[in-house]
């Protein structure tokens, strides 16, 4: 599966041929560099890994700083490996977008969305509340209500959808479609969102 990895922008919104606004998400992906190439010989699998970002030496450890020699190329912020990659590519090559993407193609983004802490069951799972503020039910407007029931099974399910901590979870968006390359800006504009704060890194999957 081909793939690169890319960072997040931000949101804009282009029309296109009829006139139509259509809302994009702002993905750079600078060109990636080819740090390992995998087989099954050696690995027991075959992939491709590759960097984006450049990393400061002083924050990477020795024996990344050797992986990163050894493949000719500056420290690197994220690795992300893809499996069955159809371009063939030697170590320290460059993977741009143009190789792998052209517009109209259908790709999927994975990434990871925004943390929003420990949230109540009305933000986390969308509860309406108990109900109204009558009949002197002042302060559950925003309660779970029962969690389960007494004597049978006297604990409460797992699973059950209760307060907790709420976002950063690995999220992939299938089915968003290419609407514009700008690959002299390393820029490439997908329909739709994606998972993912602003500069957060994404992986983009064809």
């Amino acid at each position: 599966m081909n793939g690169i990895i890319g960072k997040k922008i931000g949101m804009t919104s282009i029309f296109d041929k009829a006139g139509k606004n259509i809302p994009c998400t702002v993905i750079e992906a600078a060109p990636n560099v080819v740090t390992q190439v995998k087989s099954d010989e050696t690995d027991g699998y075959a992939a491709v890994q590759l960097g984006y970002g450049e990393k400061r030496v002083k924050s990477t450890s020795q024996s990344m700083e050797g992986h990163f020699k050894k493949a000719g190329t500056s420290p690197k912020l994220k690795l992300v490996e893809f499996k069955a990659f159809e371009l063939d590519k030697a170590v320290g090559d460059e993977v741009g977008i143009a190789e792998l993407f052209e517009e109209g193609d259908v790709v999927s983004v994975i990434g990871t969305t925004k943390g929003k802490g420990f949230q109540g069951v009305v933000k986390r799972h969308g509860f309406r509340g108990v109900g109204d503020a009558t009949h002197g039910q002042h302060n559950r407007l925003r309660a779970p209500g029962s969690i389960g029931a007494c004597a049978t099974p006297s604990k409460v399910v797992k699973g059950l959808r209760m307060a907790g901590r709420t976002g950063g979870n690995r999220v992939k968006t299938s089915n968003l479609q290419v609407v514009k390359i700008l690959d002299d800006k390393n820029l490439i504009l997908v329909k739709g969102c994606v998972p993912g704060h602003k500069g957060a890194f994404v992986i983009i999957e064809k």
